[in-house]
């Protein structure tokens, strides 16, 4: 967990006032917002980018070519007519098993101690004796005593006998409940026999590569191989699509560190990973992904389920409230919202709801103490930027500078001044539209798009101008700033100095 301030005292004295903070680019932590019926709409989308949002998410489980189209043309004509980047993330569906089709599409009822056969099978017609499912492999990857999971973990099955012959398994019904068709089939603590890209995949990331999609949020990563198979898709590369490595399975923690290495950021993807293994590890599975990606200073996703009920209720209930500042007490960078404005009735009040949330809880780190934290795991010798980057954010500490000014054509340098969480704004000035977009992932960033990188006094004058006009910076405030002797040079970042706004 990021370190905590001692005394709250404080923070508590008006606990009833309500913060009066609206700007989107002063909060550190961003949202991650799912788009769907409720929210694909200009207006909508505007005032939820004034809300909060910094990343739009498309979740490919659902919806055509056209309507994802939609999507990228309304959030960049939000955007443009709000006036705030905006990244887009395009979210596998990914490998997956799932249950095949009941006999008249009739959901069934199944009651616990009941004999149920799972069918390799996948064109055999359910009912409430058995059900087809999409994996071939099912019969060799369980085991008898194995544990089958089905429509998100609300149905359990125990395997009795196997027979790879007919391709059938018999199970026990550990607990009464409701079958409908096509729903979802997890194993836990199993290494499944699925491809690390489906054909689906493959042609929803070409769909991506074609609308200039910002990042890919990569389903079910189990081990680095997968992410380099999507990497090496045509266009993912050339166009620099950052990927999200979503881990959703113990294969993928235990994987984790080699799944980090070749990945531009993770997503803590409590969904499946909550019924792929026991639901009381999320926290701590949770927990070390997040501070080993702030140990390498990659950016990290929290999601599922964090204000789930505002889906329907205008408030979230205390429970996920306290979700939401845990984790970025923990050290997110990102916090993720999903049916809540994809299906819910309350997508922009939901937005601003974990703005607010995200901004108390920033307000109470102790951001000298984590500084230190994160610099002692530091081992030399380290690289020149990252010197620079560690530099820089202790000399905001030590000056007590309003604002880091960060001159970066790639956003690397950005990044990793971001690993070391400065308690002030991070401004990052780029002439990349999508570095401007790409960087709203790590924490504390701020973009400002320019035409040319060339001129650094005149980019920092500019950069200085800008930060005053939208409240980033007050007249008289010190800032620190990193550059480098080579202008418009990637990687050349060797610079760092002290102005005043």
């Amino acid at each position: 967990m990021q370190n905590v301030k001692k005394n709250l005292s404080e923070s508590l004295i008006h606990a009833s006032a309500k913060s009066s903070e609206s700007n989107p680019r002063t909060v550190k932590t961003q949202v991650v917002c799912t788009i769907g019926p409720s929210s694909n709409n200009v207006a909508t989308l505007k005032n939820m980018l004034e809300a909060g949002m910094g990343v739009a998410r498309m979740n490919f489980s659902h919806g055509d070519y056209t309507w994802h189209e939609s999507v990228v043309k309304n959030v960049r004509q939000a955007a443009q007519e709000a006036g705030y980047p905006c990244a887009i993330m395009l979210d596998t569906k990914g490998p997956e098993i799932r249950t095949g089709k009941l006999v008249d599409h009739a959901k069934v009822t199944l009651t616990a101690g009941q004999n149920f056969t799972f069918h390799t099978d996948e064109n055999i017609l359910g009912d409430k004796d058995k059900v087809g499912v999409t994996y071939k492999s099912l019969t060799k990857t369980v085991k008898v005593g194995s544990n089958i999971s089905v429509s998100d973990g609300l149905i359990s099955f125990t395997v009795l006998e196997i027979n790879e012959a007919a391709g059938t398994i018999l199970t026990r019904v550990d607990n009464s409940g409701v079958l409908g068709e096509t729903k979802g089939v997890n194993l836990p603590g199993l290494e499944v026999d699925l491809p690390a890209v489906t054909e689906k995949d493959i042609a929803d990331i070409a769909f991506g590569v074609r609308q200039n999609v910002d990042m890919i949020a990569a389903s079910f990563i189990r081990t680095a191989d997968n992410v380099k198979a999507i990497r090496a898709l045509p266009g993912v590369s050339q166009q620099q699509i950052m990927i999200i490595s979503k881990i959703e399975s113990q294969e993928g923690l235990d994987n984790f560190n080699a799944i980090l290495t070749e990945s531009d950021g993770i997503m803590v993807a409590r969904g499946d990973l909550g019924v792929e293994i026991p639901i009381e590890k999320v926290a701590t599975a949770q927990k070390m992904m997040i501070s080993k990606c702030n140990a390498v200073g990659k950016p990290v996703i929290t999601a599922t389920q964090m204000l789930e009920s505002m889906t329907e209720n205008p408030r979230p209930t205390r429970a996920e409230a306290t979700d939401v500042a845990n984790a970025v007490f923990d050290g997110s960078d990102c916090v993720m919202l999903s049916g809540e404005t994809a299906n819910g009735k309350y997508p922009v009040v939901t937005v601003r709801m974990m703005d607010t949330i995200c901004r108390q809880a920033e307000k109470d780190i102790d951001y000298r103490t984590l500084y230190r934290a994160l610099r002692a795991n530091v081992r030399p010798p380290t690289t020149l930027p990252h010197s620079i980057a560690s530099s820089a954010v202790k000399t905001q500490w030590d000056i007590e500078a309003g604002l880091i000014i960060c001159l970066t054509d790639t956003g690397n340098t950005a990044r990793l001044v971001s690993k070391y969480r400065p308690s002030c704004p991070i401004l990052v000035v780029t002439s990349s539209e999508r570095v401007a977009r790409q960087i709203l992932i790590s924490r504390g960033c701020v973009p400002y798009l320019i035409e040319s990188m060339k001129g650094t006094d005149a980019v920092v004058a500019k950069a200085k101008e800008y930060a005053k006009s939208t409240g980033l910076l007050n007249a008289g405030d010190k800032v620190v700033i990193t550059s480098g002797v080579l202008e418009a040079v990637s990687g050349s970042t060797n610079i760092m100095k002290v102005e005043f706004a």
